[in-house]
């Protein structure tokens, strides 16, 4: 069994911006494969299913960006999974808009989210799809910038970006995070 994580915020007010890329990719990967993640669990929404024959199990955080590593290590005691099934889906600004890059890994590289998965499990050696939300311009602060939507010349660049996330998500089921990363980081 895989577990992919996908980070965001949850609420309405959060669903299309920078930060909630982590959930948009995991729904298309439940869309793609008929998995509903509705089912409330160790602070987070979670759907399982299977893809290509492999059981998933497909979970949003509720604990909002910054408290992620609770409802990640929540999961694990309760369940026993191994941090070795689990690949984290998140929002990168180190990454270029429409680009992904993928490690198994590294420092939080200041993102909260990974900050607290991290401190969580007790290790930065977990696999991870980043997918590039850029820089904000100088004077921007970030934290307006990562709760701000997507630009509408921005639109096709995010569909792109969420689709090669989901095709390494599927991709990662049947073959190592080795082979994955040499495959989708080009």
């Amino acid at each position: 069994m895989k577990w992919i994580v996908g980070l965001g915020n949850p609420g309405s007010e959060y669903a299309k911006t920078r930060h909630n890329v982590g959930f948009m990719a995991l729904d298309r990967l439940a869309d793609r494969h008929g998995i509903a993640i509705n089912q409330a669990k160790s602070k987070s929404l979670i759907g399982e299913g299977h893809i290509d024959g492999v059981k998933v199990v497909l979970i949003k955080p509720m604990t909002y960006m910054n408290l992620s590593g609770e409802a990640i290590r929540g999961y694990m005691d309760y369940y026993k999974v191994p941090l070795e099934d689990l690949i984290v889906v998140y929002d990168d600004m180190d990454t270029e808009t429409g680009k992904i890059r993928l490690r198994y890994q590294g420092s939080a590289g200041g993102h909260n989210g990974i900050k607290s998965i991290i401190q969580h499990t007790g290790t930065q050696t977990f696999n991870r799809i980043r997918m590039g939300i850029s820089r904000p311009a100088p004077g921007y602060a970030i934290v307006d910038y990562v709760l701000s939507p997507f630009a509408k010349k921005e639109k096709e660049l995010l569909d792109e970006m969420i689709e090669n996330a989901c095709n390494a998500m599927e991709y990662s089921l049947k073959h190592t995070f080795e082979q994955t990363m040499a495959k989708f980081n080009g």
